[in-house]
This record gives structure tokens, sequence and C-alpha cells, in this order.
């Protein structure tokens, strides 16, 4: 039995690669599925079957290209309803997979469908408990994605996940080892650990969902907190239900490149977003007017998720050579429309002598200088609510990131103030700043190294929202 864990750092999403005596499973796989292919053949196996845990909502998974590839059924559980072919589990349903077996639990609370995989190995022992979105280290799934056509609360997924954890979870054995989908920085959860795996037994000690002593104590604990999902939870969680156009037609139309006056030509299309991927200290140094600054770097798909449109066609503004991964890493929560990328990337359009724009960069030193002299400075802090409640420069606005396109969120800003936009390290003040130059905005300044270096700054008068942590 072999066991491999394919972790994708900037969505936090694990896949999982299970093999015995030739045959191969793979569990809740990414949309670029090459990696799966190509263990699989450099393990001289077959992949039997695709498990699916659930409708992933912050991924668009690669079930369906996989399969078509393949030929390996796509598993579900019970009460799944898609618009392709699927083999629809059973509750305790079991797979056998060379020397092991699969054993299929039903557990509904983050979605209805939503399933664990219990891992026996050659001796039908349980030995490890793939959980998708139902138990992470440290926390449970969020239960507020009932979709479409669902006449369920908050509450009653919460109960239901109760139900679930208490019925199928926590009667394992403590040494049976938990293998979730997500780890720290998902937003398929409130708080989860640093760590991608567990035990049974160490998340009954430390976990608090499953430390709660009643069904009420359960249903208040992982529903308190829940910020709004991000937007594109409901379009990838569709796009898993219902089918998707394969990667390769996607590469085909994104990787197509463009000389500097056919871009010129399709930025006067109000259809076309110009997204420029470059690490975002490129970006600041020089841009084509209008672009949105999302580095891949950072959480890159995650916020293009969060913060694009998905109605308008991108056109790639790139490093040249990471075209195809700027579209790739789109293509997993979504996008599909692509105009192209232009040839050679920003420099190509800097040496034909057309116009840039430029954020002007600001040490933490030099805002310190500045706070007490400039009455029209406004500090704009792009970090969530509970960054921001942790310590924050005194009188600064608490815009997140995430609710930048709300016009309602700058309503109170006026033409005539200075604002010096920070995040915590810069990423994120980068694209807000960007975000702001697309709607016009122009008088601002990025705090270099955000909150980690203003907090240095003796000078920078900070405080705490003790409220909002109690």
């Amino acid at each position: 039995m072999y066991i491999e864990q394919l972790y994708t750092g900037c969505l936090s999403e694990a896949a999982y690669y299970i093999e015995s005596n030739g045959e191969a499973a793979i569990i809740d796989p990414l949309r670029d599925i090459d990696q799966y292919i190509t263990l699989a053949k450099e393990r001289n196996t077959v992949i039997k079957y695709i498990f699916e845990t659930h409708f992933h909502a912050d991924f668009v998974s690669g079930h369906i290209d996989l399969a078509t590839i393949t030929g390996a059924p796509i598993i579900y559980g019970p009460g799944t309803q898609t618009s392709f072919k699927v083999h629809i589990a059973k509750d305790n349903e079991t797979f056998q997979l060379g020397k092991v077996s699969i054993k299929v639990l039903h557990t509904p609370g983050h979605t209805l469908e939503s399933c664990c995989y219990l891992l026996k190995d050659e001796s039908e022992k349980d030995y490890a408990l793939f959980t998708g979105d139902t138990l992470f280290v440290g926390d449970v799934g969020r239960p507020d994605l009932a979709q479409k056509g669902e006449s369920l609360t908050v509450n009653d997924l919460a109960g239901i996940m109760y139900n679930s954890l208490q019925g199928k979870i926590i009667p394992l054995a403590d040494d049976v080892i938990v293998y979730p989908a997500h780890g720290a920085g998902s937003s398929c959860g409130k708080n989860l650990g640093t760590q991608t795996s567990s035990t049974i037994g160490y998340e009954k000690q430390t976990n608090y969902a499953l430390r709660a002593e009643s069904r009420e104590e359960f249903i208040t604990a992982v529903t308190e907190g829940l910020t709004a999902p991000p937007q594109y939870f409901s379009v990838n969680a569709l796009i898993n239900k219902q089918g998707y156009e394969s990667l390769e037609k996607l590469l085909e139309k994104g990787l197509h490149p463009l000389s500097v006056e056919s871009v010129k030509d399709l930025m006067n299309n109000d259809d076309i977003i110009l997204l420029d991927t470059r690490a975002s200290f490129l970006f600041t140094e020089g841009f084509i007017p209008g672009s949105i600054s999302i580095g891949l770097d950072g959480r890159f798909a995650e916020w293009a998720g969060s913060l694009l449109s998905f109605d308008k066609t991108i056109l790639i503004i790139a490093e040249p050579g990471t075209e195809k991964e700027s579209i790739v890493r789109l293509a997993r929560v979504g996008f599909s429309k692509f105009a192209g990328y232009l040839e050679g990337g920003f420099e190509t359009w800097r040496n034909s002598g057309e116009s840039i724009d430029m954020i002007i960069n600001v040490e933490a030193d030099e805002l310190a200088m500045d706070i007490p002299h400039d009455d029209k400075l406004v500090v704009i802090d792009v970090r969530r609510e509970t960054e921001f409640a942790d310590g924050h420069i005194k009188n600064a606005l608490n815009i997140p990131l995430s609710t930048l396109n709300d016009p309602a969120s700058m309503a109170n800003i006026e033409d005539d103030q200075n604002l010096y936009i920070h995040c915590k390290s810069g990423y994120r003040s980068v694209v807000a700043a960007s975000i702001l130059k697309h709607q016009g905005i122009h008088n601002l300044y990025n705090v270099l190294g955000g909150w980690n270096k203003i907090k240095e700054q003796e000078k920078i008068k900070t405080e705490k929202e003790t409220s909002i942590l109690n």
C-alpha cells in the first residue's frame, strides 16, 4: 500500500493518490490532472477510481478530465445529482483496490452529499480516513454552503454535521490517520490548523468542534464568527456539478500571443480585464494603465476568484514563460474566458513607447513621519477584520481586500485625501492599489512591508479592537 498527499499551497488543497498491487485511486483531484497521470505511469499502476468527497466550492475538480483519459469511474456519495455520468455510492459501500479497500462513510453537513472515505489495509484494519471538508486539522467544514434549491439553514446543516461526526467519525479508533482536503489558509473552515494530517485521537483531544458536549454547543461553536464565503464558491460548486470545458481547450484559447496593437484595441472593450500576474514589486515599478495586479507569488487563484468577474474576458500580462501557469491557476477556480496574453509581457509594452502607470511605494518610517504633518492622510488597512482587530494604526480605516469592489467600501473617501494602503506584508496592498487605480483613484501610496514593518515604528500609534477579539 502506498499513499501520497499532493498538496497545492496557494489553494491549501490536498488531493490524494492511493495505490495497492498495481491499482490506484485519486481523491479530490485538481483540474490540472497531469500530476496524477504522471505519478501512475511512474509507478506502473492503473487509475481505477476517482473519489470525490463532495461538490467542491473553492476549486474546480479534475474529475471529468481524469475520467475521460483513464476511463475510471467518478464516485460521489448518496443523493448526488450531476449532469455527467458518475457512480453514486451507497453509505458503507466498499470498493476493492488491489489488496486494500475503501469504504464510503456518508457524512453530510458541509454539503448534503459529503462523504469520507475509510481506507482499510491488507488485514482489513481501519488505517486512514480521507475526510474531505467534513473534518480538518483543528476544525470542521463550514455549514453555510447550502446549494441552490436546498431549503436548509446554516443551523440545519451544522446539526446534520454534528450527527455525522458523532455517528461516523468519533467512533473510529484513535490511531486512524486523518487526511483532510484542506489546510491552513483555506476559506472552507474558520481556522484550520497548520498541519496537513492528523489522527482521530488527536482531533478528539484538541479539535474544538469534536469537544462540544452537546448538539447545541456544537452548532454555536461552528457557526459563530463565520465570515461570508468568497464570491466564487457558488460558481465553482455549480461547475463541479454541471461539468466544464476541458483544460486543454482552455489553454488553446488562452495561450494566444497578442501584439501591443491588439492589446490596445482590446483595452477599449469593457468586457476585457487586463490581469497582470507578475510579482507585486515588479507591478509597482510600472504597469499598463488600468490593469489589475494579482501576482502568481501569492494566493493568486483565490484572490482572482474573489475579485474578478467571471462574466468578463481575461487578457494576461505575465512574466514571459509563466503564461500557461497563469491560465491553469485561473482555470482551477473556474475562469474560462481568455483573450490571450501580451507577447513578451510588460517589457514589450514599455519598449514600444506606450504610456505606463506606477504605484508609489513608501517605507513604514516615511509613513510615521507623514502622519503628524498631513491632515489629508488616510490609512487604509486591507487586512481581514480579525487581523485588523488584533492590532492596527489608530484611526485607520479597515476595508478588507475582499470588499474593495463594493462601491460602498470607498463611499466616505474624499477626492483630496492621500491614501496610504497596507496589508500584512505587501501582497494584498498592491492588489488593492491596482483596483483603486482602475477605479480612477490615483492619490495613493503602498506601504512596503505592511503591518509587519508598521508595528516596529514606535512613533506610529496603534490599538486593538478587544470587543471583536473577545
